[in-house]
């Protein structure tokens, strides 16, 4: 799922060097994962998202493509995406390899004793 729209909350799938933001990083508190809104919409392919800190402050205002973000909180639906659709959308951006290992380890806490 990624059909982003304007105020939706993302994170971010890749770092942006640029403007210093790096996927996990924290802006304030802990639990917004360099977290951003969208506030503009160029072209299916261009969107300008805004990161601030916990005041509200701007930090950085940067235009990224859909395949560096992830739509984390659907404005139309006031919901949270569930997590099912995140953990895919940050799997799809990994090399095959990569996704190997994530399933690998999906089995491994499968088969885990709760």
């Amino acid at each position: 799922m990624n059909n982003p729209q304007l105020c939706d909350v993302i994170e971010l799938l890749v770092d942006i060097a640029v403007s210093g933001l790096r996927v996990g990083d924290c802006l304030g508190q802990c639990a917004e994962r360099n977290r951003g809104a969208i506030v503009e919409q160029h072209s299916d392919r261009a969107y300008e998202v805004e990161f601030t800190n916990e005041t509200g402050e701007t930090k950085a205002l940067v235009v990224l493509s859909p395949e560096q973000f992830m739509v984390v909180w659907q404005s139309a639906t006031e919901a949270w995406v569930p997590i099912t659709e995140r953990i895919a959308a940050m799997i799809r951006v990994l090399p095959e390899e990569r996704q190997e290992e994530v399933l690998s380890f999906a089995r491994s806490l499968y088969q885990a004793p709760v």
